[in-house]
């Protein structure tokens, strides 16, 4: 079979070409999803200061979990 493709390099050439064609036009078409929907991640945290108003809450608690 070498010996086929040695003889006619011109033959070979062409079907060299083909297959690259042919692989072009494979990845062009195949779907590919820049942009996945993924769910980021999230963690809450409550806090609860009884008798404080909201911003001894935010100053006091708040602020130092979000450090």
């Amino acid at each position: 079979m070498a010996r086929f493709f040695i003889d006619r390099p011109v033959f070979a050439w062409v079907i060299s070409l083909l297959i690259v064609l042919a692989g072009v036009l494979a990845i062009r078409s195949l779907p590919v999803a820049q942009y996945p929907d993924i769910a980021p991640p999230v963690v809450n945290v409550s806090a609860s200061y009884p008798g404080a108003s909201a911003k001894v809450v935010e100053e006091a608690v708040t602020a130092i979990i979000e450090r």
